[in-house]
């Protein structure tokens, strides 16, 4: 016997098949022996996707598809031009520019140890900054508008590296903590996409999971459903996790300096959230939540799609024993018995 199927049915078993083939894809994702997303790799979150919207893309959340590989050409065809450039020499005493610019190799490194990357992100935003919706960070709150016009006069035609006057212990350039090998400019918490070294490596365990970086080999061993945070002050802050369906949430708190998140633009009060949720074998969704009510007007958000990695994570070694730090602090002192009118 013939049977006829209605259009109604139809449309229901389009629907059905609709719902089920992403939640059958979804299954097709690694799990742990015990049952939890899997999370484990080496990922890569290099990028030239911006952390704030540009201004000249106001009001564009994306890029096309042209766009994305027009600025991917762009930055292939930059390094091919660098790596072609013959060497400039600077004078005794100056310095380049850095690999900032066109014309800044070999400056402080030369082209070969850099490793921004050559492509926008996975998603195409036109800024890592998801939340607020321009793709901007809030206004700073007054006082730290203060704070930092304050820094900015005091290290006024001082290097990145280089301490202020009397600036040995909290202030050793910039961002102290880099300067002295104990954090890595893209480590954080939280995470960015820096000039080189932009590889994390995740570990799970039932009840306990570990973020490491390479950039300064630091790592985050962190409690499962740990309950609430101690209270003893750390660099990297004191971290939390638990399970949000099968995105990971780590909560931090308890910092005893600012990280080198944004080169140490965030303060000790920083409430920090981060998610990992895995979006297919090769794509792991990283988000950041921001709320440092002495910093920012507003907490905020950023998103970064890190990419899985093949290769395994190498020890950084930055200063070999530090021996640089020796001759900027000498320098330092130098400088400032010169200040004072000291000839010793």
């Amino acid at each position: 016997m013939t049977r006829r199927i209605s259009l109604g049915s139809l449309k229901a078993i389009v629907l059905v098949v609709l719902v089920l083939v992403p939640l059958a894809a979804q299954t097709d994702l690694p799990r742990t022996s015990w049952g939890d997303s899997d999370l484990q790799g080496v990922w890569d979150y290099r990028t030239i996707t911006p952390m704030q919207r540009p201004s000249g893309q106001a009001g564009r959340e994306f890029l096309t598809d042209e766009e994305a590989a027009s600025r991917h050409q762009a930055a292939v065809d930059r390094l091919d031009r660098l790596d072609r450039k013959k060497a400039d020499a600077a004078e005794v005493g100056g310095i380049l520019d850095r690999g900032r610019g066109e014309d800044g190799e070999p400056g402080s490194y030369n082209q070969f140890w850099f490793d921004r990357g050559t492509s926008v992100i996975s998603t195409k935003r036109t800024s890592l900054i998801i939340d607020p919706p321009n793709g901007r960070m809030p206004p700073l709150t007054p006082a730290e508008e203060q704070r930092r016009a304050v820094l900015a006069e005091a290290r006024k035609d001082v290097a990145d590296h280089e301490p202020t006057a009397g600036g040995w212990v909290e202030n050793i350039g910039r961002a102290g903590l880099q300067a002295r090998c104990m954090m890595g400019f893209n480590a954080g918490p939280p995470m960015t996409p820096g000039s080189y070294n932009n590889n994390m490596q995740l570990f799970q365990t039932q009840d306990t999971v570990v973020i490491l970086n390479e950039m300064v080999h630091s790592a985050r061993i962190i409690p499962l459903n740990g309950g609430h945070h101690g209270e003893l002050l750390q660099y990297s802050g004191d971290s939390r996790a638990h399970w949000d369906g099968d995105t990971l949430v780590v909560s931090t708190a308890h910092f005893l300096h600012p990280t080198m998140f944004l080169r140490g633009r965030s303060s000790r009060d920083l409430q920090l959230t981060e998610r990992f949720t895995r979006m297919s074998p090769d794509i792991l969704r990283y988000q950041a939540e921001i709320d440092d009510p002495t910093t920012w007007t507003r907490p905020w958000k950023y998103e970064v799609p890190m990419q899985i990695s093949l290769d395994p994570l190498y020890e950084y070694a930055c200063h070999e024993g530090n021996y640089g730090l020796y001759n900027i602090l000498a320098a330092a002192a130098v400088r400032d018995r010169k200040a004072e009118g000291v000839s010793r």
